[in-house]
């Protein structure tokens, strides 16, 4: 740290400046530097000092030099000084100054034939870029490149070959002229590499943010993906300040690879750069060989270098850059020369050249030196110094540095290859990624309860807690395969996470965004939010929206049997049965119908309406009615019951069969169009999130996420949505909720309700899915995912899944009712209400019997009791008709001047409408006597039992002895059997004289 004060103190002794030239001295130099780099001229001086004190080389003659500064992009004013100093008198020119100067000396050496060495500079320490300068075929090139022409080109393009880039980007600084890559991207184009350009603007932090303002979330994380992998061709101020910019802001990842070339790097700079960055960071700058003997590294050939520029460890030499040391080693160079021209006593004076006259000649020794200085050579501070014939030095070699995939910032960095325009590469760059060895390896793992993800086993006896569920299978899996072991702790806020107003994240994803954890594993769902600060393996299962019901309770019904027809159907059927029986009843009033002999069928109001209702519930009965109107009546009833009793059995089926009661809500579209069962999902949640953007969106062409979203932000959230999914849930138990939420977990617990309660409804076709969040950048997301990918494609994840969703559950977790278990079989509910129907039935007919039994005993005086009823027999019929037909003084025949008694033989001059009277029942034999009267007669002769008359009529008789009986009675009556149709009793003739039926025609009672 003293030394150059003190050096610099002894150049201001011995040394003159432009206008302070040694009298005594015949060796002097002009230099031309920017003035922006003031070391250069430092450098310079401490040069010709060490020459001049250790007359290593010079014994006898000193240097003397003039030192100018000008403006690098003003070539008219480097002229003029370069003038100025061939008009002191020099033997030689160096400048350190920018492509724009440099073609301007260029042409003023060669027409002064003053040897003029060049060292590039670039502005502000930006990478170099070739100047372009022509050369001509002659041999008046008087300019020597003592820099080594540029090579980023030829090193770049053949270490993206060795790192296999195909995508990439590429940032420079304003400095920086991007011509001097056009022969990369030119070979990288021919190649198929995808490669963007942009250039870093001064102030960093501005550029960052209008990206951040003007990109949309889309655009930002395809850019992310596009910084994985940049080339950097910028200053080291400029490299510095962006590396911290980018990875404060959070667009790069762990994952990410940079590379930086610049000749001018510090190992200062190496060691700032590695500090800032993340990821893998690989560096290319040039670099000297140094000698193996360290005793002799500040002797470089006859030259005893200064102790401050050849101790590695010395911060002077540390802070120097590339044109410092190749200043110093071209006034070294020129010392030999010099040195070569005295020993072989071809020295040339100086002269004072005069640039404004057109007639001023050269310098006449201008070639001799030139040509002196071009065979020399020296081992200097940049390693062995030569020019070819050309006049360029092609002695270079780069270094290539790089660090590993880290999480920590300031981790080391490590020689990696070196290359060279002779050998090329020299070393391996293989890009290396985390082998499927994590042995060793400890994650901090954070996580939340969520059913059947993670769930948390009791603390028992001060046993530590145990954490289990699918995610926890999938992590266990990982673990197992990679070798690494983790501790697992939840999230302090029990929230998944959120963006905050101040721009932070708060729950699980904010535990990753502040380094606190390393992997984030629950029901997390892939979100862009989410990816913008922490990184996502590829989905290990689908994710999809849904809700969760109760299902409506199955009410029973014991009128099921009624349900096929509505209320009004089943009313306007019964008045249908007492219209068309009142329409029967007026029609055969109108128009009486002929009924056949022995008929009991009468056309009453009573008799009509029970003839209808047994025609519509297809039981049939005896069809009296003959004329037209009324079997047109009838023919149209009968199919208007048939249609019907067709229909209701159809639809009776159907409802016993399919017994369930549908819920009307049956997708989120029918969630969101009604408002009768409230509806909501946890707040600040991705779900709640999602909701919010989609229906708020003014673009949104689907008006539901709309509603939803009024729904679920109902006062702000407090009145539907809740603060966790086991409040929803529990809602949702307690009815009347519907609970929005992630398919799988509901599909959970409506697998696992003990009474099978819950069902739930989800989109069928999902949009994102449940991934690891692991910090951004971490080098785990690649082989975690490969990892993943391995257990989708071997099934492992669907083994899994079986466990915590088995197909064979017992409970329907998509029907919205209770169904039956077996489709088949009816339960007594279903039939409850044909029962009732049946008992109903049967008291009422109870009620009737009694009340005619009440009545039968009211007119026992009239009508003979049941007791007094005696059995009689066919034989005793038989002698009790005998007996009527030759008793003549029986009473029998004892008629009233009244009474009026028909043959059989008058039954046909019967008026219509006459009379048929019951005269008397035979109990328990079902044999009835009667007597045909006619209607103006009122009294019997022989009353038996008399009952109200019936209207028939018979049709014409042209034979007794015919029609619907088979035999006459002895008394010239006919037999009628129990049945409806008429049979005959066989006649056993009695011992009294025969009679003849023809002896007394005023016999008329039939049996």
């Amino acid at each position: 740290m003293e030394v150059f004060p003190a050096v610099f103190l002894m150049c201001a002794l011995c040394c003159s400046s432009r206008d302070g030239v040694a009298a005594d001295s015949i060796i002097h130099i002009g230099a031309i530097f920017d003035e922006t780099a003031k070391k250069d001229d430092e450098v310079f001086r401490l040069a010709v000092t060490d020459l001049n004190t250790n007359e290593d080389i010079l014994q006898t003659e000193k240097i003397t030099f003039s030192v100018t500064f000008v403006d690098s992009n003003n070539p008219f004013q480097v002229v003029q000084e370069a003038c100025d100093l061939m008009n002191q008198g020099i033997l030689a020119l160096v400048s350190s100054v920018g492509c724009m100067s440099a073609g301007s000396l260029q042409s003023l050496s060669d027409a002064m034939h003053i040897p003029h060495l060049y060292i590039q500079r670039t502005t502000s320490g930006s990478p170099r870029s070739g100047c372009g300068l022509s050369r001509t075929s002659r041999n008046d090139n008087y300019t020597l490149y003592v820099r080594p022409p540029v090579y980023l080109n030829e090193v770049i393009l053949q270490v993206i070959s060795e790192f296999a880039w195909q995508k990439f980007i590429i940032f420079y600084d304003s400095e920086y002229d991007i011509r001097g890559i056009q022969d990369f991207l030119d070979k990288a184009s021919q190649q198929g590499m995808d490669v963007a350009l942009q250039k870093v603007e001064n102030n960093i932090n501005r550029m960052i943010s209008t990206m951040f303002a003007t990109m949309r979330l889309e655009e930002m994380n395809r850019y992310r993906d596009t910084l994985r992998r940049a080339i950097l061709f910028l200053s080291p101020h400029t490299a510095k300040a962006f590396v911290s910019q980018v990875v404060d802001s959070n667009l790069v990842a762990f994952d990410c690879h940079w590379i930086f070339i610049n000749e001018e790097l510090s190992d200062g700079d190496v060691q700032e750069l590695v500090r800032r960055s993340i990821g893998r960071l690989t560096i290319i700058r040039q670099t000297f060989p140094l000698s193996l003997n360290t005793t002799h590294s500040c002797i470089h050939g006859k030259h005893r270098i200064s102790p401050s520029l050849c101790d590695p460890n010395d911060p002077y030499k540390n802070n120097m850059e590339i044109t410092n040391l190749y200043i110093y080693d071209t006034v070294v160079l020129l010392a030999n020369a010099f040195h070569k021209k005295l020993e072989d006593r071809k020295w040339h004076s100086m002269a004072s050249l005069t640039c404004i006259r057109k007639s001023s000649k050269p310098w006449q020794g201008g070639h001799s030196m030139l040509e002196t200085i071009k065979k020399g050579e020296v081992n200097g501070m940049t390693g062995f110094l030569k020019f070819k014939e050309h006049g360029g030095n092609p002695n270079v070699q780069f270094e290539i540095l790089g660090t590993n995939y880290g999480e920590d910032l300031g981790r080391g960095i490590r020689k990696l290859a070196t290359w060279n325009p002779d050998s090329g590469l020299n070393g391996s760059l293989t890009d290396k990624k985390l082998e499927n060895n994590m042995r060793g390896v400890m994650l901090r793992v954070v996580t939340l309860p969520e059913e059947p993800f993670v769930m948390v086993s009791e603390n028992v006896l001060g046993r530590t807690k145990k954490y289990y569920g699918f995610s926890i299978d999938v992590l266990d899996a990982l673990s197992s395969y990679l070798g690494f072991k983790y501790e697992i702790y939840v999230a302090p806020d029990h929230k998944f996470g959120s963006q905050q107003p101040d721009g932070n994240w708060n729950g699980l994803i904010g535990e990753l965004a502040f380094k606190r954890a390393d992997v984030g594993i629950s029901a997390l769902t892939i979100t862009p939010e989410r990816e913008s600060v922490v990184d996502f393996t590829t989905r290990y299962m689908d994710y999809s929206v849904g809700f969760l019901l109760k299902k409506a309770e199955r009410t029973v019904d014991m009128f099921a049997c009624l349900a096929p027809f509505d209320f009004s159907l089943w009313a306007c059927i019964t008045g249908t049965v007492i219209l068309v029986g009142l329409l029967v009843y007026l029609l055969n009033w109108l128009n009486p119908p002929r009924l056949q002999m022995g008929s009991v069928t009468s056309t009453t109001l009573y008799n009509s309406m029970w003839f209808v209702y047994g025609s519509f519930v297809q039981q049939g009965g005896e069809v009296p009615y003959t004329t037209l109107a009324t079997r047109m009546m009838m023919g149209v009833w009968w199919l208007f019951a048939l249609i019907v009793i067709s229909s209701y059995t159809a639809n009776l089926a159907a409802f016993l069969t399919i017994n369930r009661i549908e819920n009307s809500i049956q997708s989120l579209q029918d969630l969101s169009k009604q408002t009768d069962i409230p509806y909501g999902t946890v707040m600040e949640s991705a779900v709640y999130e999602h909701v919010r953007v989609k229906g708020m969106n003014p673009f949104e062409r689907d008006n539901m996420y709309a509603q939803m979203w009024r729904m679920i932000n109902k006062g702000n959230g407090t009145e539907t949505s809740v603060k966790d999914s086991q409040e929803g849930i529990r809602r949702v138990k307690a009815g009347n909720y519907a609970f929005v939420w992630d398919v799988a977990v509901l599909e959970y617990i409506a697998l696992n309700s003990p009474d099978c309660s819950l069902f739930t409804v989800g989109n069928t076709l999902p949009d994102r899915g449940y991934g690891i969040a692991l910090q951004h950048g971490s080098p785990y997301r690649d082989i975690f995912s490969q990892r993943i990918l391995e257990l989708l494609q071997h099934g492992d994840l669907d083994i899994l899944k079986h466990k915590w969703w088995p197909k064979s559950a017992q409970c329907d977790i998509y029907s919205s009712s209770r169904a039956q278990q077996k489709g088949s079989a009816f339960d007594l509910a279903s039939f409850a209400g044909v029962f009732c129907i049946l008992a109903a039935g049967i008291i009422l007919a109870c009620l009737i019997a009694i009340v005619e039994n009440w009545w039968n005993r009211r007119k026992g005086s009239r009508v003979p009791s049941k007791e007094e009823d005696k059995e009689i027999d066919l034989e005793h019929l038989h002698r009790r008709v005998n007996s009527l037909c030759t008793d003549d003084d029986s009473p029998h025949k004892q008629f009233s001047t009244s009474s009026i008694d028909l043959t059989p033989l008058e039954v046909d001059t019967i008026p219509t409408r006459q009379g048929l009277e019951q005269i008397s029942d035979f109990r328990n034999t079902h044999i009835t006597t009667t007597t045909f009267i006619p209607e103006q007669i009122q009294t019997i002769s022989r009353s038996l039992s008399a009952k109200a008359a019936s209207g028939f009529s018979f049709g014409p008789m042209p034979d007794h002895r015919t029609g619907p009986f088979r035999s006459r009675a002895p008394n010239g009556g006919f037999f009628r059997s129990p049945i409806k149709t008429m049979s005959s009793i066989p006649y056993q003739p009695t011992p009294s004289a025969a009679y003849s039926l023809n002896n007394d025609p005023d016999r008329g009672t039939s049996i």
